[in-house]
């Protein structure tokens, strides 16, 4: 967790003045334990909030001038609060000011403020900097200007402003983890509906480790919109069967294997059988933990990322080759890949006994394999966004 003192006086240092009517706010990042490529498809996600994430610092001024600042990047960006288009020069703030904007759409008003973001997360490494960051800005921001807060309505805001404002055509899933996780629980999210459900995760003597493969995601946009068009072309193929059906995820996995014949075209069919499959693990998983069964729930993690490999095809070398790693350590009850793919981040189950042999071991295979360097990070579940104190 950032130092909030450190992080006040850097404020002061930026903005001048002194720390009176300073806030502090934070939002998590997340990572999904399970259930990938499922959310497009409607389906079921399982993500759970991290304990590292995105800290904002954010003080009213007496005009209608936004200052945005941030320990990650050198450059500050000023806008007036009434005037906020997207300019790709403002790089970064535009996803603070998408949800600036598109908060005000809503018929929400803001006056002027000093803000000062601290990230915690890799940025590129799928862990949702981008969602935190989001969920940060329009938390505090309605809470400094006293309007109710709906977590449900603020992750579908900040969603819509990653769409619309910034371009980027992402699902609900990581919005609605930052906004509405729960220390020591995962969120079961049906992605269609937005019903969800706290699941808790009682992991025992077992961490989450993530595991950063370090390679930047350069195919993940055109292998995504590959994917979704399979996935559409199979439901028109699976109408034939079932003409109510409009997405994968409404679909059983019996039902699907009754009626997959009726596509004609391997891969497509392989895609489908991917996410129809997932979806099954999602709720499975789910039995297990309130179960207490971690060893089932690490089975279909590894069964999840092999899928992924092979139904999927979308891991790739660096991610397949830091799963094998860990499949070879003692103490490892499941790891997968989770994110978009071609790079990003697994997540393993890895016992507290074996977790430092799994990062010397782990790092070195990974090396050995790839030629990068991995990082790691051992993580607990914690809360999504909400107001921080500060001492004063």
């Amino acid at each position: 967790m950032a130092d909030i003192q450190l992080l006040t006086d850097k404020f002061t240092e930026i903005f001048k003045g002194d720390a009176q009517g300073v806030r502090v706010f934070n939002a998590p990042g997340r990572v999904n334990l399970i259930g990938e490529h499922t959310d497009y498809n409607g389906g079921y996600v399982f993500p759970a909030a991290l304990t590292f994430g995105t800290t904002m610092l954010i003080r009213k001024r007496d005009d209608k001038e936004i200052h945005f600042a941030s320990t990650n990047f050198p450059a500050t960006v000023t806008v007036n609060a009434d005037e906020i288009v997207y300019d790709e020069a403002h790089d970064w703030t535009n996803y603070p000011k998408g949800v600036i904007k598109h908060l005000q759409n809503r018929g929400f008003t803001f006056g002027g403020y000093d803000v000062l973001f601290h990230g915690e997360i890799p940025n590129g490494a799928g862990l949702s900097s981008s969602a935190s960051l989001e969920v940060v800005t329009g938390y505090g921001f309605m809470a400094m200007e006293n309007h109710g807060i709906d977590t449900v309505a603020l992750a579908l805001v900040s969603q819509e402003a990653e769409n619309q404002f910034v371009g980027v055509n992402c699902g609900i899933m990581d919005q609605f983890a930052v906004a509405n996780g729960r220390e020591n629980h995962a969120i079961l999210l049906m992605c269609d509906t937005l019903e969800y459900s706290l699941v808790p995760f009682d992991s025992k003597a077992y961490k989450i480790v993530i595991g950063n493969t370090n390679k930047r995601r350069g195919l993940v946009d055109s292998a995504y919109n590959e994917r979704r068009a399979q996935c559409e072309k199979a439901v028109e193929y699976l109408q034939g069967a079932f003409p109510e059906v409009t997405l994968l995820g409404q679909l059983t996995l019996n039902q699907f294997n009754e009626h997959k014949h009726l596509i004609p075209d391997e891969v497509v069919k392989k895609r489908a059988q991917h996410v129809v499959e997932e979806i099954d693990r999602v709720l499975k998983s789910v039995e297990a933990l309130k179960g207490g069964d971690l060893e089932r729930f690490g089975q279909l993690m590894n069964g999840s990322h092999d899928s992924l490999r092979d139904l999927y095809e979308v891991t790739g070398h660096e991610l397949d080759s830091l799963v094998a790693a860990t499949r070879t350590v003692p103490g490892v009850l499941g790891s997968r890949m989770t994110g978009a793919g071609f790079g990003g981040c697994t997540v393993s189950l890895v016992h507290e006994d074996h977790v430092e042999e799994f990062i010397e071991t782990v790092g070195e295979k990974y090396t050995e394999a790839t030629g990068l360097k991995a990082d790691f990070y051992v993580c607990t579940i914690g809360d999504g966004v909400k107001e921080m104190e500060r001492e004063v």
